[in-house]
């Protein structure tokens, strides 16, 4: 692995079941330590549909990019899709592609960022929740909350899950299990802790905002105190401007620029 001005291909070798997985690698030149943003693909696509969104800027902040694969897309046709879509295969191998890159190229320990939308937003709540204090900030764009509901919700997708949770809930206790386990409503207490912000489309019509709003209402109930929530006038979209400013604003604990209305 060499820094650069491109991203590079690297393989990581899973610690759980030794499988060898793509990611795609960035880090700019020179030998300061410099912020990390692991960026996490949608529910149909692999490793580089991030590249055009992310890249860009982490190249004019200066700053580290990985984009892991973890057990590819979530679809039916992916021959591993029981290893994909939350499953805490999935999950180690985010953290396993993070170690294999602190562990050669210098990297702030405090200074990381993880960021996804729609199945990535889904994998960036259920990759925080297993160590919510290991993040710096956690933005998660259009995310799917609870598996269960959004296989009733959008027949499209409904084949794909069913694939990547080895059948239908309703079937068995033990399948309604796994789709808890890969629901980001089952990590409620353990989000509560993550300095996290959600965004979610009035208008999104692949997965509603209602699975944003519910997991709002769950860790306001909770008192979750680093949790920043925004339903904004769109449909199933990720605004990376927004993202990367705030990640910014995590480093520098500098507020934006305000009025302080009175009265």
């Amino acid at each position: 692995m060499t820094a650069g001005a491109v991203m590079e291909e690297i393989l990581v070798r899973s610690s759980v079941d030794g499988a060898k997985e793509p990611a795609l690698w960035f880090h700019p030149v020179g030998s300061d330590p410099v912020p990390l943003v692991v960026g996490l693909h949608t529910w149909s696509y692999d490793r580089f549909n991030q590249v055009e969104g992310m890249l860009p800027r982490c190249r004019e902040r200066g700053w580290a990019l990985l984009l892991p694969e973890f057990r590819g897309p979530n679809l039916s046709s992916n021959p591993r899709a029981t290893e994909a879509a939350g499953s805490a295969l999935a999950i180690t191998d985010i953290y396993d592609a993070i170690q294999q890159v602190s562990s050669r190229f210098a990297l702030q320990e405090n200074a990381r960022f993880l960021l996804g939308g729609s199945g990535g937003g889904h994998m960036a709540l259920l990759t925080a929740a297993t160590s919510p204090t290991f993040w710096r900030g956690v933005s998660a764009w259009v995310p799917i909350t609870d598996l269960a509901a959004w296989r009733e919700e959008n027949p499209e997708y409904a084949e794909h899950v069913a694939a990547c949770c080895g059948g239908i809930p309703g079937d068995s206790e033990d399948l309604a299990g796994r789709y808890r386990e890969r629901s980001p409503l089952s990590y409620l207490d353990a989000l509560a802790r993550v300095n996290l912000s959600v965004h979610h489309g009035r208008h999104d019509d692949v997965v509603s905002y209602r699975h944003s709003w519910k997991l709002a209402q769950a860790l306001e109930e909770r008192g979750a105190d680093h949790f920043f929530f925004e339903i904004f006038d769109g449909a199933h979209d990720i605004h990376y401007g927004t993202a990367f400013d705030w990640f910014g604003k995590q480093l520098t604990k500098e507020a934006a620029e305000s009025i302080r209305l009175t009265g």
